[in-house]
């Protein structure tokens, strides 16, 4: 059996108000324990809707406006997405209200948690917060808050939000990756050459990381 020294470098593009990241995740999380793979993931921002106003927009009219999609074809896909999440053990609760909304201070957010850590569990935590509790990520009280429900800094959190110290950070992340190529998530790319995107589902990741291990070797 061959040993790595290094493990398996995993950059992950996406955004938070995106279903298909969060399963996306989850199935390779799960390829990732099935293989024993030793590996380190690095979140990387992407604004699904950077045009979004603070206030947001309402999750269906958002859906129809910028997909063509129907009501009965909306109404389908939050029963596939909530199935496919049940699946990788993740709880989508889609209401009627629910909103989309702007995510850029968010990123701010997991820059911050990145640098002390914790930008792995910030984001699981929002993902969280938004799909499963349905709470309001364009308040930046409910963002300091979710903060500090994993243990950071909640008035450090306000702070980072209210002066946007990290903004040309996020920028500036958002813009290598779009000049990559990405326009849209979840985008994964393994040991910094193979891109892989959408959520491929647990046996497909589980096959991908099979032809890395055998490469590496």
């Amino acid at each position: 059996m061959t040993e790595h020294i290094t493990p398996l470098r995993i950059d992950i593009v996406s955004d938070v108000v995106c279903p298909w990241c969060v399963i996306g995740y989850r199935q390779l999380a799960a390829a990732l324990a099935a293989t024993g793979t030793a590996h380190e993931i690095h979140w990387h921002p992407f604004e699904l809707n950077p045009d979004m106003p603070p206030e947001g927009q309402d999750l269906r009219e958002h859906v129809a406006e910028k997909y063509g999609t129907t009501p009965a074809q909306s109404e389908q896909s939050r029963v596939q997405i909530t199935d496919v999440g049940a699946a990788v053990d993740f709880e989508f609760r889609f209401a009627d209200d629910m909103r989309m909304y702007n995510t850029f201070n968010l990123h701010q957010l997991l820059h911050w948690a990145g640098e002390q850590g914790r930008m792995h569990d910030l984001k699981q935590a929002l993902f969280a917060a938004h799909f499963t509790h349905r709470r309001n990520l364009s308040d930046t009280d409910v963002l300091a808050d979710v903060a500090a429900e994993i243990g950071l800094d909640r008035e450090e959190a306000q702070a980072v939000l209210a002066d946007q110290r990290y903004a040309s950070d996020v920028r500036s992340a958002e813009a290598f990756w779009t000049q990559q190529g990405i326009r849209g998530v979840p985008a994964v790319v393994f040991d910094r050459q193979h891109l892989v995107t959408g959520a491929q589902g647990v046996e497909n990741y589980t096959s991908i990381l099979k032809q890395l291990e055998q490469m590496r070797a």
